[in-house]
């Protein structure tokens, strides 16, 4: 079975998307090409994957409401809750860039397929911390297959593990590590004044 669209009226037929949808005699689906596997997340996921492409693209009809909306973001969830949710609690708003990816075999070493998905925002929260995190915060998130959504940056890991009220009380050894690093780093270079 196969879905094929065009982002505009105007648009050319060579540039229209299409999804299939191939049923093995067993009964099992795979969905494809790599681009759609974002649905199998859900269709917000894949709303999201879409929009995050136009805004790259430049698209000027691109629905940024839709892209913003903390809510469309609930299917990440953590030991927490949803991230939308989380993220409202934490009276936090997205910016640029928001994505939602998809990549086929991110480890080419493993023999089993290796599904990954990623969501990455851009976040300014209204709430008590440091300013790297409340100010243009980096939120990453990923999933293998049908496992849990895993943290993958410090602020995400904050999310995952903390409620919002609490984001920001304790201290992180491995997260001042690596700041520490980065600021020696940072000074060795000469760009610190």
């Amino acid at each position: 079975m196969f879905f094929s669209w065009a982002r505009h009226r105007t648009d050319r037929t060579d540039d229209e998307y299409t999804i299939t949808w191939d049923v093995a005699p067993d009964g099992a689906m795979t969905l494809g090409p790599p681009y759609a596997k974002t649905m199998e997340l859900g269709w917000r996921a894949f709303a999201l994957s879409l929009i995050a492409s136009e805004v790259i693209d430049d698209d000027q009809g691109a629905n940024r409401r839709f892209l913003h909306d903390l809510s469309n973001f609930n299917f990440v969830q953590t030991a927490q809750g949803a991230l939308g949710d989380l993220l409202k609690r934490g009276r936090c708003t997205l910016g640029d860039p928001v994505g939602v990816d998809y990549v086929p075999n991110l480890d080419n070493k493993r023999s089993e397929k290796s599904d990954f998905w990623r969501v990455q925002l851009s976040v300014n929260c209204n709430i008590p911390g440091p300013k790297y995190f409340t100010h243009d915060g980096v939120i990453l998130f990923s999933k293998r297959g049908n496992e849990a959504w895993q943290p993958q940056s410090f602020f995400a890991h904050r999310i995952a593990t903390n409620p919002p009220d609490t984001w920001f009380v304790h201290t992180d050894p491995k997260e001042e590590e690596a700041f520490e690093a980065a600021r020696k780093a940072f000074e060795r270079s000469g760009l610190a004044k």
